[in-house]
């Protein structure tokens, strides 16, 4: 009867030497975070994602689903909200549609370059428009992702000089009130598709054409289907890095300030990437006999500008758009 006590006692404390290892060892697991995003495996900002995965390894383990595979486009934000995804590559226009200050972030002939943007999101009006987004939607913003410059990209040769000379044109752009919006500030007649259904609309004619920087239009071979490129440079393009609130509090601080040194470092040696590329991309198209060239920028500017500050002046925090032209 002693020996089975003692065997009793023995598997009990072994039992609850294990149950009390249980929590220190789920303690030290890594929490997985899912990415969602439009773009494909392929497109350098996976890339640039990959190498983020990479230098935060040791913090999390990156669980990424390209090309909408997990979330339809357009529907990522709600899903942040809802704690069903914990990052996500989150396009400005779907902050816009929850956040209507958020439109100024996403008006055409905003940003000069990426120098400019980075230095606004790192300055007053942009850390403003951040937090504004922490308070009304409950998700962290970390920086901007650039991708380049968007173009115009036709099927039909006609010349394009002018925000008149797109009248008519069925312009891809993707769903939501301010993406069609951007479509119409420039001239043309915007047509929602989803980026996974671009080329094939391309393709049979269900649009004209598609705006999207030339790195992005190369990798997803849009000039197979059409015959020029218009450097409109209408907007400079990039989504913001996101991560969903739960994602972000279950990061200690030294996780997270590690987090945007790492997106810091990662996403401008990405950006050079991108510039470098766009270039290459116009002697690509060029070899491939596609036309490319540059319109009256000056012309789709003003027109542009007079169309977004009649829509939406009201909704802009009152003198964000002199400081973002102020900065330097």
């Amino acid at each position: 009867m002693a020996a089975i006590t003692r065997r009793t006692l023995i598997a009990s404390g072994a039992s609850a030497l294990a149950f009390g290892a249980a929590p220190a060892a789920h303690a030290q697991a890594k929490p997985k975070l899912r990415f969602s995003s439009a773009f494909s495996e392929t497109d350098l900002r996976a890339e640039g994602y990959k190498a983020f995965a990479a230098a935060m390894k040791d913090d999390f383990d990156f669980e990424p689903y390209w090309s909408n595979t997990l979330f339809k486009q357009g529907t990522e934000l709600v899903a942040l909200q809802r704690d069903n995804l914990e990052l996500c590559n989150l396009a400005p226009a779907d902050i816009s549609k929850q956040v209507p200050a958020w439109s100024l972030l996403t008006s055409a002939y905003l940003f000069r370059d990426y120098d400019h943007l980075k230095k606004t999101f790192a300055g007053d009006v942009g850390q403003e428009l951040i937090k504004l987004a922490r308070d009304q939607l409950g998700i962290e913003l970390i920086r901007p992702v650039y991708f380049g410059a968007r173009q115009v990209n036709l099927r039909p040769g006609k010349k394009i000089n002018a925000p008149a000379d797109l009248a008519g044109i069925k312009l891809r752009m993707p769903p939501g009130e301010f993406w069609q919006f951007l479509g119409e500030s420039i001239g043309a007649n915007p047509t929602p598709v989803a980026f996974a259904e671009l080329y094939t609309a391309l393709q049979s004619g269900a649009v004209d054409g598609q705006d999207n920087p030339l790195v992005t239009a190369k990798t997803m071979k849009f000039h197979e289907v059409t015959s020029q490129f218009v450097l409109t440079s209408h907007v400079i393009g990039y989504d913001m890095l996101a991560v969903s609130k739960k994602a972000w509090a279950s990061l200690k601080p030294d996780q997270q300030a590690r987090l945007r040194t790492a997106a810091d470092t990662i996403f401008d040696a990405n950006a050079a990437k991108y510039d470098a590329q766009e270039k290459e991309a116009i002697e690509f198209f060029k070899s491939e006999g596609k036309q490319v060239y540059m319109p009256d920028q000056g012309a789709f500017r003003a027109f542009a500008q007079k169309r977004y500050l009649d829509k939406y002046a009201k909704e802009w925090p009152a003198g964000a758009i002199e400081r973002i032209n102020a900065v330097k």
